[in-house]
């Protein structure tokens, strides 16, 4: 579902931040990357994937499953990389992916952590979720 909506490319710091859906051929690099920055488990099978330079530096997991809205399973940034507003854009693109797909909420629940980070792109709390409206 995400494949048709395609490839983006932003400017972070200077540097170029290439934002696209996963991809099968890209389990190997995930799973190195959930090792080394989000502590192991399992690689997310949908969602993005941001690079610098061509290095893997963003991933987000999402769920497209329930209407009306894409759910955000994890946002997960390189060390390095962190305060630089990689996240940021991460979270701008799938506002963008979300209003092609005709979704009106991003959603975040349960918050675990990173709520300072998600007020400040904008979402606000429900309950035990954090929600942003992208469409109208």
């Amino acid at each position: 579902m995400l494949e048709k909506h395609g490839k983006i490319t932003v400017s972070v710091r200077g540097q170029k931040l290439f934002v696209r859906p996963i991809e099968p051929d890209d389990s190997e690099a995930l799973e190195r990357f959930v090792a080394a920055y989000a502590n192991g488990g399992a690689p997310p099978k949908n969602g993005l994937l941001g690079k610098l330079v061509g290095n893997l530096v963003a991933v987000m997991a999402i769920d497209v499953s329930a209407p009306g809205k894409i759910r955000i399973e994890s946002l997960v940034v390189a060390t390095e990389y962190r305060r630089k507003h990689v996240g940021r854009v991460m979270i701008r693109e799938l506002e963008s992916l979300a209003r092609k797909m005709e979704r009106n909420w991003l959603v975040v629940e349960p918050v675990t952590e990173g709520n300072e980070f998600l007020r400040k792109v904008g979402f606000i709390e429900q309950g035990r979720a954090m929600m942003k409206r992208v469409g109208s």
